[in-house]
């Protein structure tokens, strides 16, 4: 059984880059005991957490109070825990110790929390909500004047010009653009440029498709941390930068082959 004279911390320091205090202490004085958060564990780590609060010799009066606030809570759990049967409560009293657990669950869960979106934001995996309402097209046709007969008409003359088009001789295969051919001209263009615009990247009488792949080979190469990319406003320009050093940069695979 787990006593608090037998798992005594020495040298024990707090510094975490979310939060330093008495819960900091407290909790890591539970994990290092590897006891579950309950009224038990918070009476067997008492002691330890008296003994740590004797050396904060340091500290402004202010910071220390906020250690005996909960070292007096913990003296309250431990001394219910050594009597013969539990207090009595009155209705509605809360009890110290469940609160407290409570309290310790909570903070544990929010610092995991805070290191999992720290480590995302280190591995450069930010997600931004879109915060710009989408653009509003107005409609601009007028109708005016036109009357069943003028679009009948209409109608007609693009019919009759349909049947005097010319006859299909040959097939034209479309323009085959690839990923790759898309990565290699990003990545040439950043070799010799710092920083270059996605409307740099596509052909004068560039298509739909071109635009897809362009983008594709952009994203490909957001994903593997070899550019950086950003947009001053909504629907502008893209720019794309080197996000990293390419010296010996291998031939880049991607998983949509050619």
């Amino acid at each position: 059984m787990f006593t608090a004279s037998n798992q005594q911390v020495s040298n024990y320091t707090i510094a975490t880059p979310v939060y330093e205090g008495p819960l900091d202490l407290l909790l890591q004085l539970i994990e290092r005991a590897e006891l579950d958060i309950t009224r038990l564990s918070l009476a067997l780590v008492t002691d330890q957490y008296l003994e740590h609060i004797r050396q904060l010799t340091n500290l402004a009066a202010d910071e220390v109070s906020a250690f005996l606030v909960i070292a007096t809570r913990l003296l309250q759990i431990k001394s219910e825990a050594l009597l013969p049967r539990p207090p009595q409560r009155e209705p509605g009293e809360e009890d110290p110790g469940e609160a407290l657990a409570r309290q310790l669950i909570i903070y544990k869960r929010y610092r995991e929390i805070a290191s999992i979106l720290s480590q995302r934001e280190a591995d450069g995996l930010r997600t931004y909500l879109r915060v710009a309402p989408p653009p509003k097209l107005e409609a601009n046709l007028d109708l005016t004047g036109i009357t069943i007969d003028n679009l009948a008409a209409a109608a007609q003359e693009i019919f009759i010009n349909l049947y005097m088009a010319d006859d299909l001789k040959a097939v034209v295969p479309p323009s085959r653009v690839t990923i790759r051919e898309k990565i290699n001209l990003i990545t040439d263009s950043l070799r010799h440029r710092r920083s270059i615009s996605f409307r740099t990247l596509l052909k004068h009488d560039h298509s739909r498709l071109e635009i897809v792949v362009t983008f594709l080979a952009m994203l490909e190469l957001i994903k593997r941390h070899l550019v950086r990319v950003s947009q001053e406003g909504l629907f502008g320009d893209i720019s794309l930068e080197v996000s990293e050093p390419w010296d010996n940069l291998a031939e880049i695979e991607t998983e949509f082959g050619e």
